[in-house]
């Protein structure tokens, strides 16, 4: 049973929320989403909250409800606050640059590695070691930071790599004498 499923959802000031044939809509300053929550979940709009049901008693539908409840959620917040991932680069030499929608990338290799901006994201390069993804789907913003950081993981023994702002890495003794 779920019991994230069971929390209403409060709906921001300037997002529009409807429901249409199984499909929740959400539109707000950033951008607009959908959900195709098919029939996992009723979903009802009441005093500017979104409450989440199960459909039936059904094993399935009571897994799916908490999971309809989160997509839900994430969808309400990406379209009126948005999800940011942030990127570090540890590393002698290792630095990235932005040039037009391509994200150029120095990682020790023997060539740059050039990853293509997908549309819906805004990449930013503040300083030449760090990396700032933000989008509206957080879904999309967390598969590239992942894509991004499997370039170069960060090794235990010096801390080298991509790794993600607030990860801690486990560090390793060196070889001893």
């Amino acid at each position: 049973m779920s019991r994230s499923g069971r929390i209403p959802i409060n709906i921001p000031d300037n997002t529009d929320v409807r429901i249409e044939n199984e499909v929740f809509f959400a539109k707000g300053k950033l951008g607009e989403l959908s959900f195709n929550f098919k029939s996992n979940a009723k979903v009802e709009i009441k005093d500017n909250t979104i409450i989440v049901k199960k459909s039936s008693d059904s094993i399935s539908h009571q897994k799916m409800w908490g999971t309809v409840r989160s997509r839900i959620s994430n969808i309400v917040d990406g379209v009126s606050i948005g999800f940011t991932k942030e990127l570090e680069l540890n590393g002698v030499g290792y630095k990235a640059a932005q040039k037009g929608k391509t994200l150029e990338l120095l990682l020790g290799y023997s060539h740059p590695i050039n990853f293509d901006i997908p549309e819906d994201l805004k990449i930013e390069v503040p300083k030449p070691t760090q990396i700032k993804i933000s989008g509206i789907d957080k879904q999309k913003v967390g598969q590239v930071a992942a894509n991004i950081r499997s370039f170069r993981k960060p090794e235990p023994y010096k801390g080298k790599g991509i790794k993600y702002k607030e990860e801690i890495i486990k560090r390793k003794e060196g070889k001893k004498k």
